[in-house]
């Protein structure tokens, strides 16, 4: 087996253009996923997450850098040779009903795959493994004579997983796979994705705005704004030391299930909005923003450096040694409010 990564992004652009400009939705992105490893992918509506996500399975043509799956570089493959790659990584898309073909049966939708690279020899191999798929995220078999509209959502999404799974791909990529569902619901699918994961050992890369979600699936997370990473670290480092002034904003934003520490978080309230992508700010793009930012700031674009201990942040503030200040300290008052 590869030692490579499932994926490696390496300074991956796509800019849209149209008559207003040229919109710059991922510019610079350098990103990998190991084999059994789970990325989360965070940031604003808008910082470029799912364009990233559907540049990684060729869905977007990249504009620049390079896509790699399992070492092999994807970027430029032409429609015919990538088609047998594909059964490598699959796309696990947002909204479940306009995913799944409504004119398909639930066995025609997840056997799909099977047929389009050849992996079941008949019909009754076939029927078999979308059994077997089925009842691995929680599904019935008579679940397999049914069309998508006579599913919940829930049960839509799992098709969808089970779709994504059934030709064991080593890359999975899951963006916003919760955010149609209803709370009720997100947990279970959650559950299902960890407990899939684990078992089959794929490299997923979770494209999410739910800072809870992320925190309980990833081991390691990267946070993006207006089409750049700012700063990557595992998990339980970053939520327990943001250094980013806009990764120490996003995590003030999520809720804290201990009381104790509600009483005392301080909330980072950013003024302003994200600035268009068609004319990002010069220097660092944050500095807008910024309740820190310094004239270097407005004028010089920051490097995505690689600090001691391995976390990476782009920002003249943090110090090689992780040494950073705290976007908190520096808000104006009345828009500092604490975390009830």
């Amino acid at each position: 087996m590869s030692t490579a990564p499932v994926l490696e992004l390496a300074g991956l652009e796509r800019h849209f253009a149209g008559a207003g400009g040229t919109v710059r939705a991922a510019d610079g992105v350098t990103l990998t996923v190991g084999r059994g490893e789970v990325v989360g992918l965070v940031g604003e509506s808008g910082s470029g997450k799912s364009t990233v996500g559907r540049c990684a399975v060729r869905l977007d043509e990249p504009t620049g850098g390079t896509v790699r799956i399992n070492g092999t570089d994807v970027t430029t493959l032409s429609r015919r040779a990538l088609r047998p790659l594909r059964k490598d990584f699959h796309l696990v898309f947002q909204d479940p009903s306009s995913s799944l073909d409504p004119r398909m049966t639930v066995g025609e939708i997840v056997a799909e795959p099977l047929r389009l690279h050849g992996i079941a020899k008949n019909k009754e191999a076939a029927h078999a493994r979308v059994r077997e798929l089925l009842a691995q995220v929680g599904l019935r078999p008579e679940h397999a004579d049914r069309h998508p509209h006579e599913l919940s959502g829930g049960q839509r999404q799992r098709i969808s997983i089970a779709r994504a799974l059934s030709v064991d791909p080593d890359l999975l990529v899951a963006d916003e796979p919760t955010s149609a569902l209803d709370v009720s619901v997100q947990a279970s699918v959650l559950n299902l994705l960890a407990d899939l994961q684990r078992d089959r050992g794929f490299g997923c890369l979770f494209i999410t705005h739910d800072l809870a979600a992320v925190e309980y699936l990833a081991d390691r997370i990267a946070v993006m704004y207006l089409g750049q990473i700012v700063e990557q670290a595992p998990t339980r480092e970053l939520f327990a030391d943001p250094k980013h002034p806009y990764t120490q904003a996003l995590l003030s934003a999520a809720p804290v299930p201990d009381p104790v520490t509600q009483r005392t978080r301080e909330r980072i309230v950013l003024s302003g909005e994200l600035p268009s992508p068609l004319a990002p700010p010069p220097g660092c793009r944050f500095h807008t923003r910024c309740p820190l930012a310094v004239d270097r700031c407005r004028t010089e674009v920051p490097a995505l450096r690689t600090l001691d201990g391995g976390r990476e942040v782009s920002c003249h503030l943090v110090a090689d040694d992780g040494t950073a200040p705290d976007a908190a300290s520096r808000t104006i008052p009345n828009t500092r409010t604490a975390t009830r």
